[in-house]
């Protein structure tokens, strides 16, 4: 009897510590990789995340949110993770990395009809106004290797209007999200022109640095997997057939 209490005692002294270990897993409205659909997380990013999900057994749910809210929940929550966010030595130590699960280009864009041509840094520096989002890792860089000419802004889609309507000369943004993020700005691939690719970006699932490191290896040993059986491969066919064709873009 007293061996029976002793462990219904260290089941309910357990239930907490199981119920907190549920992952919050936190992205952000970046389609085609991540966005809601019918009141549902889906894309490319997703769709890695939940098959992860599915082949660790891990308890999980997966949200939606602002970018600069889901980087300040991820650097001070345990269990929890960010995706997808792009590795780099200034954040090497602050997270626990699992990936790579996507490759992505950044690039100069203008208007077709401005008939610039921008083939080094030193030409977009000197080209006018660059505009981006002020909280992108991409502006962080420009800035560091000193242009004087970015223009912050909140969004995305703020960035494109500014270039649709001629208050920038250059847009920087990255293959994997462009369609996209001209849709949104009122544009299309076929009226812009792209420029110098500048920087390539591995994106990670960044997990916070109070998360279990036993449960972060585990989830890149299944990604692992995912990549040796063709299961990665056959999502980035699925969702982003388009990318991987840089040359197809240039000619338009």
């Amino acid at each position: 009897m007293r061996a029976w209490l002793l462990v219904g005692l260290l089941v309910v002294e357990l239930l907490p510590n199981l119920a907190a270990a549920e992952l919050r897993l936190l992205t952000e409205q970046a389609p085609p990789t991540s966005y809601m659909e019918a009141g549902k997380p889906t894309g490319y990013a997703v769709a890695v995340v939940e098959e992860l999900i599915h082949r660790t057994g891990q308890a999980a749910h997966i949200e939606l949110l602002p970018w600069t809210r889901a980087y300040h929940l991820v650097k001070h929550e345990p269990d929890t993770a960010l995706f997808s966010m792009v590795r780099t030595d200034e954040r090497e130590a602050q997270f626990q990395w699992v990936g790579p699960i996507l490759q992505g280009s950044t690039r100069f864009y203008s208007l077709k009809s401005s008939q610039l041509t921008i083939d080094s840094l030193d030409a977009a520096a000197h080209s006018g106004t660059v505009a981006l989002p002020k909280q992108w890792y991409t502006y962080e860089t420009l800035q560091q290797k000193g242009f004087t000419n970015l223009y912050g802004v909140p969004s995305s889609k703020q960035m494109v209007t500014m270039l649709k309507h001629g208050r920038v000369k250059l847009i920087a943004t990255e293959d994997l999200t462009l369609r996209e993020e001209l849709a949104a700005g009122g544009l299309t691939p076929e009226e812009v022109q792209a420029h110098l690719a500048f920087m390539n970006s591995d994106y990670y699932i960044a997990f916070s640095p109070q998360t279990d490191a036993a449960l972060v290896t585990q989830w890149q040993r299944e990604l692992d997997g995912m990549r040796r059986d063709g299961s990665l491969q056959a999502l980035r066919q699925r969702w982003l057939p388009q990318i991987g064709q840089p040359a197809a873009l240039r000619g338009r």
